[in-house]
């Protein structure tokens, strides 16, 4: 009896062994064909990356949701918008609903959809999985908030971007002047208009336009001029 449970602990061993090296040899082919996919994209070959991409196992685990979400990437850059998000879609589920980076591109191309209710819910998932802290989903929903008219939630998305992002982020800035000086809140707009240029080392035309209009509007109140403000849709701002 003893001889036998040697023997099958032995089996056991065997077959454990031989799994983690069919683990350790799986995730290295995967690194491997991720490496080569992002060598083809890098050259803008977005195709042959996307075979390479293909081609990781689901028993990889992580590095599969990567290739999932490098093959939305692929698909984005080549305007193939609903592969996009159904890629997206497949690397957040790979990852159980965790994944913020895969949830904010499915929020960008859900927008270019025209699906702005789902991309605003993307874009809240993604900064509810990132523990609040992703700048650029909360600068994203800010803009949904303002192409609606609602100058108040834009208003705070805007103050959350600023607050979450790790470098300054005068593009934020200007849109939270914008939102502020449609609440009527002027004096407060003409602080992140400055905040906007300042940063931007007066390169920033959108928000020294702004800066000047709004002061204006502080000299001599005109409603109308409100409609002359202008909100940036890029995150980076400035013209480069």
């Amino acid at each position: 009896m003893r001889q036998k449970k040697r023997l099958l602990l032995a089996a056991l061993l065997l077959a454990l062994t031989s799994g983690l090296a069919t683990a350790q040899t799986s995730e290295r082919e995967a690194q491997a064909a991720i490496k080569r996919g992002n060598e083809w994209y890098a050259r803008s070959e977005y195709k042959a990356a996307i075979e390479e991409y293909r081609s990781v196992p689901q028993i990889a685990g992580e590095l599969y949701a990567q290739s999932l979400y490098n093959m939305g990437v692929c698909y984005y850059e080549l305007w193939q918008t609903a592969d996009a998000i159904a890629m997206y879609k497949r690397a957040v589920e790979a990852r159980n609903g965790r994944y913020p980076k895969a949830l904010y591109a499915l929020g960008v191309a859900l927008k270019d959809a025209g699906r702005l209710a789902e991309a605003k819910e993307a874009y809240r998932q993604a900064i509810a999985t990132s523990g609040g802290n992703f700048a650029l989903a909360h600068y994203m929903l800010g803009l949904l908030s303002m192409s609606e008219g609602d100058y108040a939630s834009a208003a705070t998305s805007f103050k959350e971007a600023i607050a979450r992002s790790k470098a300054q982020f005068p593009a934020s800035h200007n849109n939270l002047g914008v939102s502020l000086a449609k609440l009527g809140r002027l004096s407060e707009a003409e602080r992140e208009f400055e905040s906007a240029v300042k940063q931007s080392d007066g390169k920033f035309d959108e928000a020294a336009h702004n800066l000047k209009l709004c002061r204006a509007l502080l000299a001599s109140p005109e409603k109308p001029q409100l409609g002359l403000l202008k909100a940036v849709e890029t995150a980076e701002g400035p013209n480069k």
